[in-house]
């Protein structure tokens, strides 16, 4: 059972994805948080993303704005 129903991920083998326990979204967050980067489903929200380099808060920033170069901001 998914305990986020909003999820998009799409990576269930992830050991963090809602549907592998029953905390919903919170452990992918606070994962991310602490490496300073964004969970998967807000890339899933941009088209292009699949080519991304990486999850930092810059990579997501460059791939929204259209930079194409995710290391040019």
């Amino acid at each position: 059972m998914n305990a986020s129903p909003f999820c998009t991920c799409q990576n269930t083998a992830c050991s963090l994805h809602p549907t592998r326990h029953d905390k919903g979204c919170t452990p992918c967050i606070v994962k991310n948080l602490k490496l300073h980067e964004l969970p998967n489903c807000f890339f899933q929200q941009v088209s292009g993303s699949e080519a991304r380099t990486g999850d930092s808060f810059r990579d997501f920033a460059a791939l929204v704005l259209g930079g194409g170069d995710q290391g040019a901001l």
